[in-house]
């Protein structure tokens, strides 16, 4: 059965982060879909590279559909823009407290998931190494590449980015899948 995964993008997001999310998860039979916040509605994105990635849709009609999964990507100012998209941190909400799964690497779990309150109580969580963000982990804080605590997973940055793929993955598909996956992306 295919999951279905949203992928939240801005002017600003990370393309190695973005693009590993989406082809690592697809190769396991998710569906994903890329939802734009950007204000105006517009589809295109400039991420942090200069790189631009046509969403295909935006978030205002993405929040109208149930998710398995929703995965967010860092980079700056990306990560801010996610913050600062209502309908996207009343979507989190949702699947925090409907028990769904959720994530975020890089910046993300602390300028969005940290900003926010949606690390779980008591859990932990990763972000990239920077100061600036670790302090808003506060407590949560952990120096692990990818981070499971309850139905949220955290990772660091682009270099983890693949095994947090293989992570979200496996929560949808399974360890069997998983390993299937990584053997088949030559991952070691």
């Amino acid at each position: 059965m295919s999951k279905r995964v949203l992928v939240p993008i801005a002017d600003g997001s990370e393309e190695i982060e973005t693009t590993c999310i989406t082809d690592t998860l697809v190769r396991f039979g998710a569906s994903v879909t890329i939802a734009s916040v950007k204000p105006d509605g517009t589809l295109l994105c400039k991420m942090s590279r200069g790189i631009q990635v046509q969403a295909d849709t935006t978030i205002e009609e993405a929040v109208k559909e149930e998710w398995d999964l929703v995965a967010l990507p860092g980079g700056m100012p990306g990560a801010e823009h996610l913050r600062d998209s209502k309908p996207l941190v009343d979507l989190l909400r949702k699947q925090k407290e409907s028990g769904k799964l959720y994530g975020a690497i890089c910046a993300a779990p602390a300028v969005v998931l940290a900003t926010h309150g949606l690390i779980p109580e008591g859990g932990s969580a990763t972000c990239y190494p920077a100061p600036g963000f670790r302090e808003k982990l506060a407590s949560a804080e952990s120096n692990e590449d990818v981070v499971v605590s309850d139905n949220m997973t955290t990772s660091q940055g682009p270099a983890t980015a693949v095994d947090f793929a293989l992570q979200l993955g496996e929560h949808l598909y399974g360890k069997g899948k998983r390993d299937e996956i990584a053997k088949g992306m030559l991952v070691k």
